[in-house]
């Protein structure tokens, strides 16, 4: 038999009832969802935050992962070695060694020039002097002006110094690494390149950081597997190694934590007292002009320190170099720095312990160079 149509109506308009009825969410399952909407807006906020602040890198090729460390015995032997030498819980140290892979990629990219690379001071430059550097640098400055006029303050470091340091490693915030820090710091402790002239010491250093990684992640509850950097195992916009990050960094906003991927105050302050670490003088100037001439000159004697303040200004005259006044006036010891320049003439410079300082940083007469020259050029932006 048909049902009637009054019939029919009567039963789709109950099943409409139910169907409203049981799509309304109770409570709890409301508050649910209302928590995972939270976090997931929380996380679009901030991933186009960052968008806004920094224009995304350009997409890189997917780094192939190796092996992980658990299947290698000696490996997880030297884990319990190192957790007992640092009062570590050993299965969380096992498990932060064995869960991190083996990177070629990395291998490779710490691995020194061909020999023969000529090296030449315009084109290093070029990498890192140019005007989306600087645009970025203006910026940085102006939205930390307090925070780097405190640090000047206190440290006698330069505004312009700390800016170019940051502009150099990270464009401030834009590029602070992709790799895991676990897996750079593992890779290099335990399959440092073999053929590298330094393989031993530069393995035995990366053991020292993987150690400094996991003491600090475990002291701050930091998951070690979470965080990522360079291929090198520096961390945020300042690209500290581990053992920097614990002796050098500083809560420069007073939030009760050193936060040196967020927090520009913080990055600041550290790097500020990096330098202060390492004998920063308030009012010295970083380097002076130098030119060597051809008569008397003793280039082996003056180039022999390499970076090392050594000589005073009158013994680099009697060397053969030619300084202008300000350099004769100098009281302290300076270097003879020489940056070739493929084949042209390379550029000479009389370097000061302030350029030494920036040295420390990174041991290289091309990077601090290139960061004094960012900093300036930033400045010099701020003021048109």
């Amino acid at each position: 038999m048909n049902p009637s149509p009054i019939l029919i109506r009567a039963t789709q308009a109950i099943a409409i009832i139910l169907i409203a009825v049981y799509s309304i969410p109770t409570r709890a399952s409301a508050k649910n969802d209302q928590q995972v909407l939270a976090k997931a807006q929380a996380k679009t906020h901030v991933g186009a935050k960052k968008r806004a602040k920094h224009s995304a890198p350009p997409k890189r090729k997917a780094e192939v992962n190796g092996p992980l460390y658990a299947t290698r015995a000696e490996v997880m032997q030297e884990a319990d070695a190192m957790a007992l030498r640092l009062g570590l819980e050993p299965r969380w140290v096992r498990h932060a060694i064995g869960k991190s892979h083996y990177m070629p990629g990395i291998a490779r990219a710490i691995a020194p020039p061909p020999v023969g690379t000529a090296k030449n001071w315009a084109v290093y430059r070029s990498r890192f002097i140019d005007p989306v550097r600087i645009r970025a640098g203006v910026k940085f400055w102006q939205d930390n002006r307090e925070a780097l006029e405190r640090a000047e303050a206190q440290t006698g470091v330069p505004a312009a110094i700390i800016v170019g340091i940051v502009g150099v490693e990270t464009i401030y915030g834009q590029q602070v690494g992709t790799y895991r820090v676990m897996d750079a710091l593992t890779t290099l402790a335990f399959d440092f390149p073999a053929q590298h002239p330094r393989a031993r010491e530069r393995a035995a250093f990366f053991l020292s950081e993987l150690e400094a990684f996991l003491t600090l992640t475990q002291r701050t509850s930091t998951d070690p597997l979470a965080l990522r950097g360079s291929y090198a195992g520096a961390m945020g916009l300042p690209q500290f190694m581990p053992s920097s990050w614990s002796k050098y960094a500083v809560d420069f906003d007073g939030d009760g934590r050193v936060d040196l991927f967020h927090s520009a105050a913080d990055v600041i302050g550290s790097v500020a007292n990096y330098f202060k670490a390492f004998q920063w003088q308030a009012g010295m100037p970083t380097h002076y002009p130098v030119r060597l001439t051809a008569e008397g000159l003793q280039k082996a004697e003056l180039l022999a320190p390499d970076i090392l303040p050594t000589f005073s200004a009158a013994t680099l005259v009697t060397l053969g170099a030619e300084l202008d006044g300000s350099t004769l006036q100098h009281d302290g010891p300076l270097a003879l720095v020489e940056l070739q320049n493929g084949d042209a003439p390379p550029l000479y410079l009389a370097g000061t312990e302030n350029f030494y300082a920036i040295t420390r940083y990174n041991w290289s007469s091309y990077y601090a160079l290139a960061v004094i020259e960012l900093g300036q050029e930033v400045s010099a932006a701020m003021s048109k």
